[in-house]
């Protein structure tokens, strides 16, 4: 097997058993990036003598973390002091920040390398970039953590870093096919990202399993239960359709239904879920948060460069503006009751078990497709993980989201590992 295929588990046991070298599983990956880029579109900047140069300075060192000899793709919102970031816009193109964001710097303490700075939508936004979906080079990746989604899914990277205020991590999971982690709202650090929604905003991260994205999770948290869990003998699984349900398209149904029925005879529990009174009006609340918090967060493009904002960042940006400080505060108090109650719900269950997408991804590139069914349980700041279960009509990924109580990430990734194995990952 190359190198670029093994799971990124796999690659740092190796690596740290000095059976495989840091430097081989970097020219992998450039051979790869090499091979599909030129169609693909997943990266902005690629600094390859540097990350060679930080390969061989591995292999000849003591391993220092977990990720040692990893190459890392960084969603190019997080700053790094030795590539530029743009955030997805011309207005910041050439910008060279003086410090690593907070996760790129604990992801290079754990021994990984930066081996580029991947595409992301307009400021992380919904208006796309360049990249392909590396299944169907007409259809989406999704977004805005497109390149970082892509390069995972074809063999370019190992893990990569992303973001997610809406549906940014776990719908360019779905549609390329790979495990997406978003953690527990708060669990780890955003300094050095640029900023959308100061209550919504998390960052996480992409692996081709469920392992893979434990053991990014475990560095970014500093938290080593979640990747030395257990999964749990039979997990309580709630099956949550979501009020948006009749929304979902056959093939997302019917997966998220196979899951259902190939989880529910093994599980200590699984039982329809109800979502608390009030869990309708959640898509247009997370709607409002995040376009007031937006237009404030990006208030210097929006006063200083609007002619350089795509149109519908713009509309955004204005919609966000008319929301008043009194109005946002209303809104900011329903989450937080919201918050406080689907947590009854985690008495009964260990995960929720829900759709991730509408569908398989849509065809052009012109748009991310939408985040209707993340937008949720990013306002409610719950740990949420993507596994692929198969493929649409069409051919393209399918799968499910798992949703876990906050705080317990370590318990979610176990029951997803549990998970993941009895749907075939």
């Amino acid at each position: 097997m190359n190198p670029n295929r093994l799971h990124a588990w796999q690659a740092a046991d190796r690596i740290a058993r000095r059976e495989l070298r840091a430097e081989d599983l970097v020219r992998a990956c450039l051979e790869r990036i090499d091979e599909r880029e030129p169609a693909l579109h997943a990266f902005v900047q690629l600094d390859r003598e540097a990350a060679l140069a930080q390969a061989r300075a591995l292999d000849a060192g003591p391993l220092r973390g977990w990720l040692h000899g990893l190459p890392l793709g960084v969603k190019d919102v997080f700053d790094t002091v030795d590539l530029p970031t743009g955030y997805g816009t011309p207005i910041h193109a050439g910008h060279r920040p003086a410090a690593d964001a907070a996760a790129v710097s604990l992801c290079r303490e754990a021994g990984s390398l930066v081996l580029g700075k991947t595409v992301s939508t307009e400021l992380a936004n919904m208006h796309p970039g360049p990249t392909c979906n590396p299944h169907r080079l007409t259809h989406t990746p999704g977004g805005s953590s497109s390149g970082s989604a892509a390069a995972v899914a074809d063999f370019m990277l190992p893990l990569a870093l992303g973001t997610q205020t809406a549906g940014s991590l776990i719908r360019p999971a779905a549609f390329c096919g790979i495990v997406g982690y978003k953690p527990s709202l708060g669990r780890v650090p955003r300094a050095g990202v640029k900023s959308l929604s100061e209550s919504l905003d998390t960052v996480g991260g992409f692996g081709r399993c469920v392992r893979d994205v434990a053991l990014l999770g475990a560095v970014l948290t500093g938290d080593a239960r979640l990747r030395h869990w257990q999964a749990p003998d039979a997990p309580r699984i709630g099956l949550c359709r979501t009020p948006q349900w009749d929304q979902a398209d056959a093939d997302t149904q019917r997966t998220w239904q196979h899951a259902a029925d190939v989880l529910a005879p093994l599980a200590a529990a699984c039982r329809d879920t109800a979502l608390p009174a009030g869990s309708l009006a959640w898509v247009q609340l997370q709607k409002d948060v995040m376009a007031h918090e937006t237009a404030r967060s990006l208030s210097h493009e929006r006063t200083r460069h609007a002619a350089r904002l795509s149109t519908p960042l713009r509309a955004l940006l204005d919609a966000g503006s008319a929301i008043d400080g009194a109005m946002h505060a209303a809104d900011v108090a329903a989450v937080m009751r919201a918050r406080q109650a689907v947590d009854a719900l985690f008495e009964r269950h260990d995960l929720l078990l829900a759709p991730s997408t509408l569908g398989e991804a849509p065809a052009g590139l012109d748009h991310t497709g939408d985040p209707l069914f993340c937008r949720g349980w990013t306002m409610l700041g719950l740990p949420c993980i993507h596994l692929p279960v198969g493929h649409g009509a069409s051919g393209l990924p399918v799968g499910v989201q798992l949703i876990g109580r906050y705080g317990d990430d370590h318990r979610l990734l176990g029951a997803a590992q549990w998970a993941f194995e009895r749907l075939g990952g």
